[in-house]
């Protein structure tokens, strides 16, 4: 490290398959000098239960390379980041004092240590924070929990210095708990476009028997209920037409539900039906490659970005994604590169997925405009938007 670089405290649970690439081009750029605090307190090879798959989850690229990080000692009794308790770290405060950073960048503060940093370093350090919690969840109506809720909120982001928005709804959503457009920095949510983009072509399709002329609908991702698989598999069953395929990738508690419902079908819809499990990373290139048209049916509570949709924009797919997703205001263009449809609307979706396929030389045509928008949604964004906000401080 260069002596003369401002340094940026990262301070986040765990290493997580979207971040790391970035920390890690951080620190080949040169600019700022970092170094991630870990607070979970996880081995470096130890897999992670994930409950919405419901198994172990071991991530096949690399989180670790490439740039300074440390575990710090978690000793909360059930650690993980399900519960405010489950992040509990004495030394955090003194390891960051020790390391001298210029600012801090905090990912969540809903764990008990994370707050107690906010508090901490206010006024002594410049706070950056990262989130994409958006208000598509939110109550119209006024309740006094609601009243509450924004008066907490309020308090807990008068601690933040600077927040890093990753999208148009999540940046009202920092608006309206009371920061200021002079503090919002756009670092968008973003995945490593050039490794989906390159990944070559794929005979997946052959072998399951999808003819070259079919038009293939995928849903990536965990069988559960925010993500409303229930929705996509109804309204393809609905779909008249023989050349439409589906593809459910993943695993989950609505596992079971998902696969009985196609067994009752008929022989001429069942067959077109496939179900894959849960791919690592390395291999979803691959897997969105089988796709024409990417479906996120989600209906909520808590979808607030949705990467799996910029994944198969990179590997030029057209997509359908639901208007609870955070990333369909900002990269879904209606007739261009896809449709947003309404949440848990069964018609709205048949006929957006009926549109998408009538026509697989326009659907791909239209998968083409997705890979163009996603060009601008990078890590190299991110990067240059904390390092201008870093420098600055030096000025």
């Amino acid at each position: 490290m260069l002596p003369d670089l401002m340094k940026l405290a990262i301070v986040t649970t765990h290493p997580i398959q979207y971040n790391a690439p970035w920390f890690k081009l951080l620190a080949e750029r040169k600019k700022i000098a970092i170094k991630v605090f870990y607070t979970w307190g996880q081995l470096e090879n130890e897999a992670k239960f994930d409950p919405g798959f419901g198994k172990q989850v071991t991530w096949d690229i690399p989180l670790l390379d490439g740039y300074d990080y440390t575990f710090v000692k978690n000793i909360s009794t059930e650690p993980g980041s399900h519960h405010f308790k489950g992040i509990d770290n004495p030394s955090l405060i003194k390891e960051i004092e020790q390391w001298n950073p210029a600012a801090i960048l905090l990912f969540g503060w809903s764990f008990k240590s994370h707050l107690k940093l906010l508090r901490h370093f206010k006024g002594k350090r410049t706070i950056f924070f990262r989130g994409d919690s958006n208000l598509m969840d939110e109550p119209i109506k006024l309740t006094a929990k609601k009243l509450l809720r924004k008066i907490f909120l309020k308090w807990v982001y008068s601690h933040v210095d600077k927040a890093l928005y990753v999208g148009s709804a999540n940046k009202d959503y920092y608006e309206k708990f009371g920061l200021k457009s002079t503090q919002l920095l756009f670092a968008p949510h973003a995945i490593d476009n050039d490794r989906f983009t390159q990944a070559g072509p794929v005979d997946g399709r052959e072998k399951l028997g999808i003819p070259a002329e079919g038009i293939v609908f995928l849903f990536a991702g965990k069988f559960e209920s925010k993500k409303d698989p229930v929705l996509l598999l109804d309204a393809f069953i609905s779909l008249n037409n023989c050349q439409a395929y589906l593809i459910m990738v993943g695993n989950g508690e609505l596992e079971k539900e998902l696969k009985a419902k196609v067994a009752w079908q008929i022989a001429s819809v069942r067959e077109r039906i496939y179900f894959m499990p849960f791919q690592n990373q390395m291999n979803m290139p691959k897997v969105y490659k089988m796709a024409d048209v990417v479906v996120l049916p989600s209906k909520g509570p808590g979808e607030t970005w949705g990467l799996a949709i910029n994944e198969a924009m990179a590997c030029a797919k057209a997509v359908l994604v639901s208007d609870k997703c955070g990333c369909a205001i900002d990269l879904v263009e209606n007739g261009v590169n896809g449709f947003v449809f309404y949440h848990n609307n069964i018609q709205d979706l048949l006929s957006k997925m009926s549109a998408l396929s009538k026509d697989s030389y326009q659907v791909k045509k239209i998968g083409q405009k997705s890979l163009q928008i996603i060009d601008e949604w990078t890590y190299e964004k991110i990067c240059i938007a904390i390092e201008d906000a870093i420098i600055k401080l030096k000025i």
